[in-house]
């Protein structure tokens, strides 16, 4: 039987990120007997909070990638106002593609076929840089972070400091 044409794209994306790694994470198998499921490492942006983190991700993809998005928890505590409590990334590009039924997001912010494991990992990158205040995943941080900043930054090196140890 043929392999998936999923398995076959993720597995030329693996092997693209071990011969061309890019700065700011890395990500590799879950498992070796899985190429659905990948474990990530995500280190905290410079001039960031999030500086000095190593925080740990798992990315789990449908059977039907790339045609829909992949699904992405972070496993470190996170604090971050476009992270849910559970863990759960919530940006535009890992939303099902087509129209938003809230009219928030347009079609070409959500999922697209053309997004690889660097695409997404950069997008997150770029999320804990700048947080989406207008959809907040974990509404307490979003308003931890406009109304007390200095609680919000405690906060925060608390989890740098705990993903530094889970290492």
């Amino acid at each position: 039987m043929a392999e998936p044409q999923s398995s076959l794209l993720l597995k030329k994306q693996l092997a693209d990120l071990k011969r061309f790694p890019v700065e700011g994470f890395s990500a590799g198998l879950a498992s070796e007997e899985d190429i659905y499921k990948w474990e990530v490492l995500v280190i905290g942006p410079p001039d960031t909070y999030y500086e000095g983190g190593f925080f740990k991700a798992l990315l789990e993809f449908p059977k039907d990638y790339p045609q829909r998005p992949p699904k992405m928890r972070f496993v470190s505590e996170m604090w971050h106002p476009n992270i849910g409590p559970d863990g759960h990334v919530c940006i535009s590009i890992l939303h099902e593609p087509g129209d938003d039924r809230f009219g928030y997001e347009k079609p070409e912010e959500r999922w697209l076929p053309v997004h690889t494991v660097e695409t997404i990992l950069l997008s997150v990158i770029s999320m804990l840089t700048d947080p989406n205040f207008e959809s907040p995943a974990n509404v307490d941080a979003a308003k931890m972070q406009r109304e007390s900043l200095a609680e919000f930054k405690k906060r925060v090196a608390r989890c740098v400091r705990l993903s530094q140890e889970e290492l």
